[in-house]
């Protein structure tokens, strides 16, 4: 029987696509991580990977050892987490993703606090500035701002949210107020490269009307904290998530605009199916939950029932 250890070791490899990486990912030696799976190969009979000087590539065999050795150790990690005397109490590795300025400044707090609550979980929080594939790429939760997911993800709601057009009271006076959606595109927009939505077009609801609409501007980034920050400076209109702005809409920095229309972006935990009966995952879901209840920024429910009160017109 194949070690579970050069499972992992494997797993990573693959997942790594270099011996060297792997190593530095299980804190290992790349002479360890090479004596693992000339182990893992023999124990098998097959040939797993080709090795060159740049780059491991997976055999045929590999890819299919590969899935199976997913599953074996899921399967294995499920298994002592039932043996537990308390499902409360979860362990183990908690492989967390989200995107840049979500993951800062909101799931990083969380995490610190989930930590505290439970010490036998090890928590590993991953950034991106792109959509990420929970399944393929070796995470167990991915914490994201948008309701566009793939149906063969379990997705769990955590907080109501929707993206917003505002900008500063110096940007409106100088230029004007829009009116309509077709008048952003004569604006100064400031455009966010987001996870999931295409560069530069701004997709807005009003009710039952659906608009999408091509804006520009002299500033662009793939860093919303950096849009908002240029929006306050009084750049140009940003279209950002109520999460990110209800202080300073609050407080008047920033002014929305077109009040009535706004992208849904509500925020979820989404996992791979083959977690489904994770304690950990539960528990971290379920955290997370009580979490942003607590955490909502001031004013944010008030404007999510003027945005509910806008889509029954």
């Amino acid at each position: 029987m194949p070690a579970p250890e050069d499972l992992r070791v494997f797993i990573t490899v693959v997942r790594k696509s270099s011996f060297v990486a792997a190593a530095t990912a299980l804190e290992a030696s790349p002479a360890y991580v090479s004596k693992r799976i000339r182990l893992l190969e023999a124990t098998l009979g097959v040939k797993l990977l080709h090795r060159s000087t740049r780059r491991v590539v997976v055999t045929e065999e590999g890819e299919r050892i590969f899935l199976w050795a997913q599953r074996i150790l899921d399967d294995m990690e499920h298994l002592l987490q039932e043996a537990q005397i308390t499902r409360r109490e979860p362990r183990g590795l908690l492989r967390v993703s989200s995107s840049f300025g979500f993951g800062r400044n909101v799931v990083a707090p969380a995490l610190s606090q989930l930590a505290l609550r439970y010490p036998g979980l090890q928590l590993r929080l991953e950034v991106f500035d792109r959509l990420v594939d929970v399944a393929a790429e070796g995470l167990d939760l991915d914490v994201r701002v948008g309701d566009e997911i793939a149906p063969h993800l379990i997705a769990r709601h955590l907080a109501d949210n929707c993206r917003v057009l505002c900008a500063a009271p110096a940007y409106l006076q100088r230029r004007g107020v829009p009116r309509s959606v077709d008048e952003l595109a004569a604006h100064d927009c400031l455009v966010i490269k987001e996870r999931d939505h295409p560069f530069g077009v701004w997709k807005l609801r009003s009710g039952a009307q659906e608009r999408s609409v091509k804006v520009t501007g002299p500033l662009s980034t793939n860093h919303g904290e950096m849009a908002v920050q240029w929006a306050l400076d009084g750049h140009g209109v940003v279209l950002r998530s109520l999460w990110d702005v209800a202080a300073e809409l609050a407080a008047g920095r920033l002014v929305q605009v077109l009040p009535d229309w706004q992208q849904s972006a509500n925020i979820w935990a989404v996992y791979p199916t083959r977690l489904e009966r994770s304690a950990k995952v539960r528990v971290c879901v379920e955290f997370l939950q009580a979490f942003f209840a607590r955490t909502q920024p001031a004013g944010i429910k008030q404007a999510m029932q003027q945005v509910a009160q806008a889509t029954q017109k």
